[in-house]
């Protein structure tokens, strides 16, 4: 059976939602990178990345939320859109988008107004900027589309849903008033039953939830180094 090691964070959300809408057997284990789970040799060995989520799929490990993404997809011809080299373009483009912009820039904005040892304004500025630049790009190209790939649900869509419905804590709560099709794909998204059997998964373990020094020390390295 596919093994999904997961957390409640938005990268392992997007790949939570494929497995659930996709009805996959799988079996969850949790990875609580707060109590350092993620660097644990046996783990390293299938994501060196030392991140989550991952998947050991029989015998075959993927990892990056987005590599995954596109893994199950093409091994299940699920939740793709018309196999054309103009869409497989579009697909492409878009998921990368979101891997190397929506992701990075959210996750940024959120460490240096959330989590930073000390108030950077520059980095601030700098990643809320950014995320909110990116995140108005979707709400642009969502107003000329029902879905990211025109009319058809694809995994890029659910990709963005594990960022998106965050944007109230990454920009603020007065963000999604002013972005009303990115809201609305996510409102929809997350009213599908998948979505609430991918959210429940963060009920099936105590995941640590204090940010002690612990959780610092697991989670932010760099600080550990800093210090000496």
């Amino acid at each position: 059976m596919l093994k999904f090691y997961y957390n409640a964070a938005p990268n392992p959300m997007k790949v939570a939602l494929f497995l659930e809408e996709a009805g996959l057997a799988y079996e969850p284990v949790p990875l609580d990178t707060r109590l350092g789970d993620q660097h644990r040799p046996e783990y390293l060995a299938i994501n060196p990345n030392a991140k989550a989520p991952a998947i050991v799929d029989d015998g075959v490990a993927v990892f990056d939320s987005n590599a995954i993404l596109l893994y199950l997809a093409e091994k299940t011809g699920k939740f793709l859109p018309e196999d054309t080299p103009e869409t497989r373009a579009r697909l492409l483009s878009w998921l990368m988008f979101v891997a190397t912009g929506v992701g990075p820039y959210s996750g940024q904005a959120v460490h240096f107004k959330h989590h930073a040892p000390e108030e950077l304004p520059y980095a601030v500025n700098r990643y809320d900027f950014e995320a909110e630049r990116h995140y108005g790009i979707l709400d642009r190209h969502l107003g000329e589309n029902s879905y990211m790939l025109g009319e058809t649900y694809t995994i890029v869509d659910m990709a963005l849903w594990g960022w998106a419905r965050m944007v109230p804590f990454v920009l603020g709560e007065d963000a999604f008033p002013k972005m009303p099709n990115l809201k609305r794909l996510v409102d929809e998204i997350s009213a599908r039953p998948a979505a609430e059997r991918a959210n429940a998964l963060r009920d099936r373990h105590a995941f640590k939830a204090e940010m002690d020094d612990e959780a610092r020390r697991h989670m932010f390295p760099q600080n550990v180094r800093l210090a000496g």
